[in-house]
């Protein structure tokens, strides 16, 4: 991208960002951290000793738990158990029936199902970028690393997801220790352990899995570097999606397109979550349950209807919308925000979220026309890394 073709403000934009960024590492094509541990080392606790992040100039380098290094090892094992149904209680479902690499770690469901066959309240979320996530859910401020997340999808009662239990948990590990293929996996991930396959390891294994799915190959990042272009339509896109019009950058900004980001040398985080106006149930402000945010933990009234923004990379390929996947499409979800918020007219959840007294300040009409929502959203399909849905690192070696 030359000075020339660059919008004015995009320059300031850049250069602000590139500020945020600076001494936070990955300075290149990819950074060897060969540190004995702590927030942002990618030394191994077993296999290669290294870790090889492979990271555009722009982004930072990841904060890595001090007690759940990087290696090679360890993230290879962590992708043959992400793909593998046995893991669950009932052997049906893996990790990745509910993070599908071609829909960029998510479902293209309204609201995922759990092995047993149980519907959960919430969609799946994509994990790109998974590893620059301060919280992981849609709306627990305290879940705030993958470890401890993890156990949520395979030890939860309330939803079942992969439904593993005190009286299944260790017929679950028996089926790895017995499979030809994991003993040495774990071995190579865990040299220092003498007995590997247990279940931290395992959870430790799939979150540095998890952690090396970086998504930077989009043509908006080709832009950006300066080795692609954009057409004029995703130009306009791009100056209203950065602009005071539209204001999106006020929660989608930043390498991740969301307001909640965490490096290997954050001094100050913030983690946000807003209410959007998606449902004023009654006028009263209320969300429907089981999916009233924030709230549901700390009981607060301010926190009705508080959830995560999403990162927007992909998001052409994450659909449906919402954190209870109600929206079908993206030129819905510009028209839902544009309008300040949804109406529902009829039914249970009748109520107009536009007039939420709980809503987000920074959810407001926007006089956006047709044309421009247009070209919000053929800029927002920009963010779509390509290569990462077909990238064999993170596909399922199964069916290799």
């Amino acid at each position: 991208m030359s000075a020339a073709t660059r919008p004015v403000w995009f320059g300031a934009w850049l250069a602000a960002a590139a500020l945020g960024l600076a001494g936070c590492g990955g300075g290149g094509v990819s950074v060897t951290d060969t540190a004995s541990g702590g927030a942002g080392s990618g030394s191994a606790a077993g296999g290669d000793g290294q870790w090889r992040w492979e990271l555009p100039a722009d982004f930072p380098v990841p904060a890595v738990p001090a007690d759940n290094p990087m290696s090679t090892a360890k993230v290879e094992l962590g992708r043959y158990l992400f793909y593998d149904v046995r893991l669950s209680g009932n052997g049906t479902q893996a990790c990745a029936s509910c993070h599908q690499q071609d829909k960029a770690f998510t479902d293209g469901l309204a609201t995922a199902i759990g092995s047993t066959g149980a519907a959960h309240p919430r969609a799946a979320q994509p994990l790109v970028n998974v590893a620059y996530h301060p919280t992981l859910t849609w709306a627990n401020p305290s879940l705030v690393t993958l470890e401890k997340q993890m156990e949520v999808p395979l030890f939860g009662e309330s939803p079942v997801e992969m439904g593993v239990n005190d009286g299944n948990k260790d017929a679950v590990l028996g089926r790895l220790a017995g499979d030809p293929l994991y003993p040495p996996l774990f071995a190579a991930a865990f040299a220092q352990d003498t007995a590997p396959i247990r279940w931290d390891n395992v959870i430790k294994a799939i979150a540095a899995f998890q952690r090396s799915i970086v998504s930077a190959g989009s043509r908006y990042d080709a832009f950006g570097a300066g080795k692609g272009t954009l057409s004029a339509q995703e130009l306009r896109g791009m100056q209203l999606f950065f602009g005071e019009k539209a204001e999106c950058f006020h929660c989608h900004s930043g390498p991740n397109f969301n307001d909640q980001f965490v490096h290997s040398t954050t001094r100050v985080l913030e983690t946000p979550f807003h209410n959007t106006g998606l449902y004023n149930l009654g006028g009263t402000g209320a969300y429907p349950e089981p999916n009233r945010g924030v709230f549901e933990l700390t009981g607060k009234p301010q926190d009705m209807g508080m959830f995560r923004a999403q990162s927007l990379r992909n998001v052409e390929l994450t659909a449906p919308y919402m954190h209870d996947g109600s929206i079908p499409t993206l030129e819905a979800v510009l028209d839902f925000y544009a309008a300040g918020g949804r109406d529902i007219t009829s039914g249970p959840y009748a109520g107009d979220g536009r007039a939420n007294p709980l809503k987000d300040n920074l959810v407001s009409r926007i006089d956006l026309n047709e044309q421009e929502k247009a070209d919000i959203v053929a800029f927002l399909k920009t963010l779509t890394d390509h290569d990462l849905i077909t990238n064999p690192k993170y596909a399922n070696p199964f069916a290799q």
